[in-house]
Protein backbone atom coordinates (compact mmCIF):
# COMPACT_ATOMS: atom_id res chain seq x y z
CA UNK A 1 0.00 0.00 0.00
CA UNK A 2 1.27 3.54 -0.63
CA UNK A 3 2.81 5.74 1.84
CA UNK A 4 0.26 7.93 3.82
CA UNK A 5 0.77 11.79 3.06
CA UNK A 6 0.58 14.24 5.60
CA UNK A 7 -2.44 16.42 5.28
CA UNK A 8 -2.38 19.31 2.53
CA UNK A 9 -2.99 23.00 4.22
CA UNK A 10 -6.54 24.74 3.25
CA UNK A 11 -8.36 21.03 2.10
CA UNK A 12 -11.62 19.84 3.12
CA UNK A 13 -12.13 18.05 6.40
CA UNK A 14 -13.08 14.58 6.25
CA UNK A 15 -13.62 11.86 9.25
CA UNK A 16 -14.77 9.58 6.59
CA UNK A 17 -13.28 6.47 8.00
CA UNK A 18 -14.50 2.61 7.11
CA UNK A 19 -13.70 -0.69 7.90
CA UNK A 20 -10.09 -2.09 5.70
CA UNK A 21 -12.04 -5.35 4.82
CA UNK A 22 -14.84 -3.12 2.48
CA UNK A 23 -15.02 -3.94 -1.39
CA UNK A 24 -17.13 -1.50 -2.52
CA UNK A 25 -18.30 1.92 -1.08
CA UNK A 26 -19.54 5.12 -2.90
CA UNK A 27 -18.48 8.48 -2.15
CA UNK A 28 -20.56 11.96 -3.08
CA UNK A 29 -18.73 15.65 -3.21
CA UNK A 30 -19.78 18.91 -3.00
CA UNK A 31 -18.19 20.89 -5.59
CA UNK A 32 -18.44 24.72 -5.79
CA UNK A 33 -17.46 26.78 -8.44
CA UNK A 34 -16.39 30.34 -6.58
CA UNK A 35 -17.15 32.09 -10.19
CA UNK A 36 -18.90 30.93 -13.29
CA UNK A 37 -17.56 28.40 -15.02
CA UNK A 38 -17.75 27.46 -18.63
CA UNK A 39 -16.87 23.93 -19.75
CA UNK A 40 -16.62 22.24 -23.07
CA UNK A 41 -19.78 19.68 -23.51
CA UNK A 42 -17.66 16.61 -23.11
CA UNK A 43 -16.15 17.80 -19.38
CA UNK A 44 -16.68 14.00 -17.98
CA UNK A 45 -13.50 13.12 -20.10
CA UNK A 46 -11.77 15.86 -17.51
CA UNK A 47 -13.41 14.43 -14.45
CA UNK A 48 -11.72 11.10 -15.09
CA UNK A 49 -8.55 12.12 -16.57
CA UNK A 50 -8.05 14.77 -12.77
CA UNK A 51 -9.50 11.04 -10.80
CA UNK A 52 -6.90 9.39 -12.60
CA UNK A 53 -4.29 11.78 -12.09
CA UNK A 54 -5.05 11.71 -8.38
CA UNK A 55 -4.66 8.06 -8.23
CA UNK A 56 -0.93 8.29 -10.37
CA UNK A 57 0.36 10.78 -8.05
CA UNK A 58 0.02 8.58 -4.92
CA UNK A 59 -0.20 5.33 -6.64
CA UNK A 60 1.19 4.76 -10.37
CA UNK A 61 0.90 1.06 -10.17
CA UNK A 62 -3.42 1.33 -9.57
CA UNK A 63 -3.18 4.07 -12.06
CA UNK A 64 -2.07 2.33 -14.86
CA UNK A 65 -4.15 -1.25 -13.93
CA UNK A 66 -7.24 1.65 -13.81
CA UNK A 67 -6.04 3.12 -16.70
CA UNK A 68 -5.16 0.12 -18.91
CA UNK A 69 -6.34 -3.01 -16.94
CA UNK A 70 -8.72 -5.35 -19.19
CA UNK A 71 -10.72 -6.79 -16.61
CA UNK A 72 -14.08 -4.44 -15.67
CA UNK A 73 -12.92 -1.01 -14.65
CA UNK A 74 -13.31 -1.55 -10.16
CA UNK A 75 -14.48 2.37 -9.98
CA UNK A 76 -17.24 4.61 -11.87
CA UNK A 77 -17.58 8.12 -11.47
CA UNK A 78 -20.59 10.93 -12.16
CA UNK A 79 -21.39 13.41 -14.45
CA UNK A 80 -21.93 16.37 -12.05
CA UNK A 81 -25.38 16.85 -10.61
CA UNK A 82 -26.54 20.28 -10.47
CA UNK A 83 -28.01 23.37 -12.51
CA UNK A 84 -25.87 23.18 -15.66
CA UNK A 85 -27.06 25.40 -18.45
CA UNK A 86 -25.85 25.60 -22.28
CA UNK A 87 -24.07 29.04 -23.29
CA UNK A 88 -23.11 29.34 -26.49
CA UNK A 89 -21.02 26.33 -26.95
CA UNK A 90 -20.06 25.67 -23.85
CA UNK A 91 -22.09 24.01 -20.49
CA UNK A 92 -22.37 26.84 -17.64
CA UNK A 93 -22.03 26.32 -14.09
CA UNK A 94 -22.97 29.26 -11.82
CA UNK A 95 -20.86 30.66 -9.34
CA UNK A 96 -21.26 30.00 -5.49
CA UNK A 97 -23.66 26.95 -6.61
CA UNK A 98 -23.93 23.38 -5.32
CA UNK A 99 -23.06 20.63 -7.63
CA UNK A 100 -22.97 16.77 -6.51
CA UNK A 101 -20.22 14.39 -8.23
CA UNK A 102 -20.00 10.53 -7.24
CA UNK A 103 -17.13 8.25 -7.23
CA UNK A 104 -17.39 4.45 -6.52
CA UNK A 105 -15.17 1.59 -6.08
CA UNK A 106 -15.81 -1.88 -6.52
CA UNK A 107 -13.00 -3.13 -5.33
CA UNK A 108 -10.75 -3.42 -1.82
CA UNK A 109 -7.49 -1.90 -3.52
CA UNK A 110 -9.69 0.96 -4.54
CA UNK A 111 -11.11 1.31 -1.25
CA UNK A 112 -8.30 1.11 -0.06
CA UNK A 113 -6.95 3.99 -1.99
CA UNK A 114 -9.83 6.06 -1.34
CA UNK A 115 -9.41 6.00 1.81
CA UNK A 116 -5.78 7.49 2.06
CA UNK A 117 -6.92 10.04 -0.80
CA UNK A 118 -10.38 11.21 1.58
CA UNK A 119 -7.22 11.80 4.25
CA UNK A 120 -5.51 14.73 2.25
CA UNK A 121 -8.12 16.17 -0.47
CA UNK A 122 -7.12 18.79 -2.70
CA UNK A 123 -8.91 21.54 -2.14
CA UNK A 124 -10.63 22.07 -5.75
CA UNK A 125 -11.05 20.02 -8.71
CA UNK A 126 -9.51 21.83 -11.82
CA UNK A 127 -11.19 21.12 -14.96
CA UNK A 128 -9.09 23.08 -17.76
CA UNK A 129 -9.30 26.20 -16.00
CA UNK A 130 -12.72 25.67 -14.50
CA UNK A 131 -11.51 25.12 -10.51
CA UNK A 132 -14.28 23.97 -8.86
CA UNK A 133 -13.84 23.89 -4.77
CA UNK A 134 -14.33 20.61 -2.66
CA UNK A 135 -16.63 21.67 0.01
CA UNK A 136 -17.39 18.51 1.17
CA UNK A 137 -17.23 14.66 0.99
CA UNK A 138 -19.50 12.09 2.45
CA UNK A 139 -20.20 8.32 2.18
CA UNK A 140 -22.92 8.50 -0.25
CA UNK A 141 -23.11 4.29 -0.73
CA UNK A 142 -22.89 2.37 2.59
CA UNK A 143 -19.00 0.79 2.79
CA UNK A 144 -20.18 -3.43 2.16
CA UNK A 145 -18.90 -6.67 0.46
CA UNK A 146 -19.46 -8.73 -2.23
CA UNK A 147 -20.65 -11.11 0.27
CA UNK A 148 -22.89 -8.78 2.55
CA UNK A 149 -24.92 -8.47 -0.83
CA UNK A 150 -25.03 -11.95 -1.47
CA UNK A 151 -26.63 -12.40 1.92
CA UNK A 152 -28.61 -9.51 2.38
CA UNK A 153 -32.41 -9.36 2.68
CA UNK A 154 -34.91 -8.46 0.09
CA UNK A 155 -37.81 -7.90 -1.43
CA UNK A 156 -40.16 -9.91 -3.56
CA UNK A 157 -39.50 -7.38 -7.07
CA UNK A 158 -36.15 -5.15 -7.79
CA UNK A 159 -36.96 -1.56 -8.71
CA UNK A 160 -34.12 0.19 -10.61
CA UNK A 161 -33.94 4.08 -11.28
CA UNK A 162 -31.08 5.22 -13.81
CA UNK A 163 -30.46 8.32 -13.37
CA UNK A 164 -28.07 9.24 -16.38
CA UNK A 165 -28.20 7.90 -19.75
CA UNK A 166 -27.71 3.82 -20.43
CA UNK A 167 -26.28 1.95 -23.01
CA UNK A 168 -25.54 -1.27 -23.58
CA UNK A 169 -22.95 -2.78 -26.65
CA UNK A 170 -24.87 -5.43 -28.76
CA UNK A 171 -23.78 -6.61 -32.03
CA UNK A 172 -21.45 -3.72 -32.52
CA UNK A 173 -24.31 -1.01 -31.64
CA UNK A 174 -25.75 0.56 -29.04
CA UNK A 175 -28.22 -0.32 -27.84
CA UNK A 176 -30.86 1.76 -25.37
CA UNK A 177 -33.40 -0.70 -23.57
CA UNK A 178 -33.09 -2.91 -20.11
CA UNK A 179 -33.63 -5.82 -21.47
CA UNK A 180 -32.91 -8.66 -18.89
CA UNK A 181 -30.35 -10.27 -19.99
CA UNK A 182 -28.08 -6.93 -20.52
CA UNK A 183 -28.76 -5.30 -17.48
CA UNK A 184 -27.70 -8.66 -15.46
CA UNK A 185 -24.94 -9.48 -17.35
CA UNK A 186 -23.86 -5.95 -17.34
CA UNK A 187 -23.72 -6.34 -13.43
CA UNK A 188 -22.22 -9.47 -13.20
CA UNK A 189 -19.37 -9.16 -15.06
CA UNK A 190 -18.51 -6.69 -12.52
CA UNK A 191 -19.17 -9.23 -10.35
CA UNK A 192 -17.07 -11.93 -11.27
CA UNK A 193 -14.04 -9.71 -11.58
CA UNK A 194 -14.26 -8.44 -8.20
CA UNK A 195 -16.17 -10.77 -5.83
CA UNK A 196 -14.11 -13.91 -5.61
CA UNK A 197 -16.84 -15.71 -6.08
CA UNK A 198 -17.16 -16.11 -9.82
CA UNK A 199 -20.39 -17.56 -11.37
CA UNK A 200 -21.10 -19.25 -14.79
CA UNK A 201 -21.88 -16.85 -16.80
CA UNK A 202 -23.74 -18.72 -19.80
CA UNK A 203 -26.20 -20.44 -17.15
CA UNK A 204 -26.87 -17.60 -14.86
CA UNK A 205 -27.92 -15.55 -18.25
CA UNK A 206 -29.98 -18.67 -19.41
CA UNK A 207 -31.83 -18.52 -16.18
CA UNK A 208 -32.59 -14.84 -16.43
CA UNK A 209 -33.98 -15.13 -19.95
CA UNK A 210 -36.23 -17.65 -18.86
CA UNK A 211 -37.27 -16.40 -15.66
CA UNK A 212 -36.42 -12.72 -14.63
CA UNK A 213 -40.18 -10.46 -16.11
CA UNK A 214 -40.60 -6.84 -16.46
CA UNK A 215 -42.95 -5.64 -14.31
CA UNK A 216 -43.51 -2.02 -14.86
CA UNK A 217 -41.13 0.37 -16.91
CA UNK A 218 -40.96 4.27 -17.56
CA UNK A 219 -38.14 5.04 -19.57
CA UNK A 220 -37.17 7.96 -21.75
CA UNK A 221 -34.26 7.88 -24.41
CA UNK A 222 -31.72 10.61 -25.81
CA UNK A 223 -28.20 11.02 -27.49
CA UNK A 224 -25.69 11.84 -25.10
CA UNK A 225 -22.12 12.32 -25.07
CA UNK A 226 -20.09 8.81 -24.59
CA UNK A 227 -16.15 9.31 -23.00
CA UNK A 228 -13.62 9.58 -25.68
CA UNK A 229 -15.50 8.86 -28.80
CA UNK A 230 -19.10 9.52 -30.25
CA UNK A 231 -21.95 9.57 -29.19
CA UNK A 232 -24.70 6.93 -27.74
CA UNK A 233 -28.68 6.61 -27.51
CA UNK A 234 -28.86 6.13 -23.78
CA UNK A 235 -32.21 5.86 -21.33
CA UNK A 236 -33.13 7.47 -18.22
CA UNK A 237 -35.63 6.13 -16.33
CA UNK A 238 -37.09 3.68 -13.99
CA UNK A 239 -37.74 -0.47 -14.30
CA UNK A 240 -38.78 -3.36 -11.68
CA UNK A 241 -37.86 -6.58 -12.27
CA UNK A 242 -39.91 -9.63 -10.92
CA UNK A 243 -39.49 -13.69 -11.08
CA UNK A 244 -41.55 -16.73 -12.11
CA UNK A 245 -42.52 -18.83 -9.93
CA UNK A 246 -40.03 -21.30 -11.63
CA UNK A 247 -37.16 -18.92 -10.40
CA UNK A 248 -37.20 -20.64 -7.17
CA UNK A 249 -36.10 -23.50 -8.86
CA UNK A 250 -32.24 -22.32 -9.04
CA UNK A 251 -32.33 -20.40 -5.38
CA UNK A 252 -28.64 -19.59 -5.66
CA UNK A 253 -29.25 -17.85 -8.99
CA UNK A 254 -32.22 -16.32 -7.56
CA UNK A 255 -29.86 -14.90 -4.52
CA UNK A 256 -27.71 -13.65 -7.02
CA UNK A 257 -29.98 -11.74 -8.86
CA UNK A 258 -31.25 -9.86 -5.53
CA UNK A 259 -27.13 -8.99 -4.99
CA UNK A 260 -26.64 -7.81 -8.54
CA UNK A 261 -29.30 -5.40 -8.43
CA UNK A 262 -27.61 -3.99 -4.86
CA UNK A 263 -24.97 -4.06 -6.85
CA UNK A 264 -26.05 -1.58 -8.83
CA UNK A 265 -25.35 1.70 -7.55
CA UNK A 266 -22.07 1.15 -6.72
CA UNK A 267 -20.97 0.09 -10.45
CA UNK A 268 -23.33 1.29 -12.58
CA UNK A 269 -25.63 -0.22 -15.34
CA UNK A 270 -24.03 -0.72 -19.24
CA UNK A 271 -20.68 0.97 -20.86
CA UNK A 272 -19.21 4.16 -20.10
CA UNK A 273 -19.67 4.32 -16.50
CA UNK A 274 -16.50 5.73 -15.85
CA UNK A 275 -17.82 8.52 -17.99
CA UNK A 276 -21.04 9.72 -15.91
CA UNK A 277 -22.98 7.20 -17.83
CA UNK A 278 -25.45 4.37 -16.43
CA UNK A 279 -25.71 5.96 -13.07
CA UNK A 280 -28.18 3.51 -11.62
CA UNK A 281 -29.90 3.57 -7.75
CA UNK A 282 -32.32 1.11 -6.01
CA UNK A 283 -36.21 2.59 -5.95
CA UNK A 284 -38.49 3.78 -8.15
CA UNK A 285 -39.05 7.35 -9.86
CA UNK A 286 -41.56 8.59 -12.40
CA UNK A 287 -39.61 11.93 -13.21
CA UNK A 288 -36.76 12.44 -15.98
CA UNK A 289 -34.02 12.53 -13.84
CA UNK A 290 -31.37 14.09 -15.84
CA UNK A 291 -31.64 17.07 -18.20
CA UNK A 292 -29.25 16.99 -20.84
CA UNK A 293 -27.69 20.90 -21.88
CA UNK A 294 -28.75 21.52 -25.61
CA UNK A 295 -25.49 22.22 -26.59
CA UNK A 296 -24.31 18.75 -25.32
CA UNK A 297 -27.49 17.09 -27.15
CA UNK A 298 -26.72 19.13 -29.93
CA UNK A 299 -23.15 17.66 -30.20
CA UNK A 300 -23.66 14.43 -29.99
CA UNK A 301 -26.32 14.11 -32.85
CA UNK A 302 -23.99 15.78 -34.84
CA UNK A 303 -21.31 13.08 -34.13
CA UNK A 304 -23.53 10.66 -34.64
CA UNK A 305 -24.52 11.78 -37.80
CA UNK A 306 -21.31 12.49 -39.02
CA UNK A 307 -20.41 9.12 -38.14
CA UNK A 308 -23.04 7.37 -40.26
CA UNK A 309 -21.84 9.76 -42.77
CA UNK A 310 -18.53 8.30 -42.78
CA UNK A 311 -19.28 4.57 -42.07
CA UNK A 312 -21.65 4.94 -44.91
CA UNK A 313 -18.09 6.26 -47.45
CA UNK A 314 -16.00 3.30 -45.51
CA UNK A 315 -18.28 0.59 -45.97
CA UNK A 316 -16.72 -1.40 -48.70
CA UNK A 317 -13.27 -1.58 -46.53
CA UNK A 318 -15.93 -2.67 -43.50
CA UNK A 319 -15.35 -3.72 -39.97
CA UNK A 320 -14.28 -2.90 -36.41
CA UNK A 321 -11.50 -0.78 -37.64
CA UNK A 322 -13.18 1.08 -40.43
CA UNK A 323 -16.61 1.80 -38.22
CA UNK A 324 -13.61 2.76 -35.53
CA UNK A 325 -11.72 5.47 -37.76
CA UNK A 326 -15.21 7.14 -39.19
CA UNK A 327 -16.30 7.49 -34.99
CA UNK A 328 -13.01 9.10 -34.81
CA UNK A 329 -13.57 11.55 -37.71
CA UNK A 330 -16.55 12.12 -36.77
CA UNK A 331 -15.69 12.92 -32.92
CA UNK A 332 -12.50 15.30 -33.83
CA UNK A 333 -14.69 17.17 -37.07
CA UNK A 334 -17.74 17.54 -34.68
CA UNK A 335 -15.75 19.39 -31.82
CA UNK A 336 -13.30 21.50 -33.76
CA UNK A 337 -16.89 22.95 -35.60
CA UNK A 338 -18.12 23.66 -32.10
CA UNK A 339 -14.86 25.87 -31.34
CA UNK A 340 -12.71 23.66 -29.77
CA UNK A 341 -8.51 23.24 -30.88
CA UNK A 342 -7.18 20.71 -31.64
CA UNK A 343 -4.50 20.45 -29.60
CA UNK A 344 -7.28 19.74 -26.10
CA UNK A 345 -9.06 17.19 -28.83
CA UNK A 346 -6.30 15.45 -28.84
CA UNK A 347 -5.57 15.52 -25.31
CA UNK A 348 -8.71 13.80 -24.33
CA UNK A 349 -8.73 11.72 -27.12
CA UNK A 350 -4.98 10.46 -26.11
CA UNK A 351 -4.22 10.95 -29.71
CA UNK A 352 -0.75 12.77 -31.23
CA UNK A 353 -1.61 15.88 -32.36
CA UNK A 354 -0.47 15.20 -36.31
CA UNK A 355 -2.72 12.46 -36.42
CA UNK A 356 -5.86 14.17 -34.94
CA UNK A 357 -4.66 17.36 -37.09
CA UNK A 358 -4.45 14.47 -40.44
CA UNK A 359 -7.55 13.35 -38.96
CA UNK A 360 -9.91 16.54 -38.90
CA UNK A 361 -8.68 17.25 -42.83
CA UNK A 362 -9.55 13.97 -44.33
CA UNK A 363 -13.22 14.26 -42.43
CA UNK A 364 -13.46 17.65 -43.93
CA UNK A 365 -12.48 16.46 -46.84
CA UNK A 366 -14.71 13.28 -46.87
CA UNK A 367 -17.74 15.59 -46.13
CA UNK A 368 -16.96 18.12 -49.00
CA UNK A 369 -16.88 15.07 -51.15
CA UNK A 370 -20.54 13.78 -49.58
CA UNK A 371 -22.44 17.21 -50.33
Amino acid sequence: MPRRSQKKPNTPPSRLTWSPQTELIGLEFELVPEKDAYLYPQYTIGLHAWFLDQVRSQDPELSAYLHDGESEKPFTISALDGEITSSGRQVKLSASTSYRWCVTALSRRVQEWLAQWVESLPSVVDLRNAPLKIRSCQIAHVPTTYAELLNSEHGETLTLKFLSPTSFRRKGHHFPLPVPVNVFHSYLRRWNDFSGMPVDQDAFLDWVDSCVLITRCQLTTMKVLAGKKGAVTGFTGAIEFGLTKEASHQSEFQQLFYALGKLAPYCGTGHKTTFGLGQTRLGWTSEVVQDIPDVQSMLAKRIEDLTEIFKAQRKRTGGERADEIASKWATILARREMGESLQVVAQDLGMPYETVKTYAKLARRALKIQK
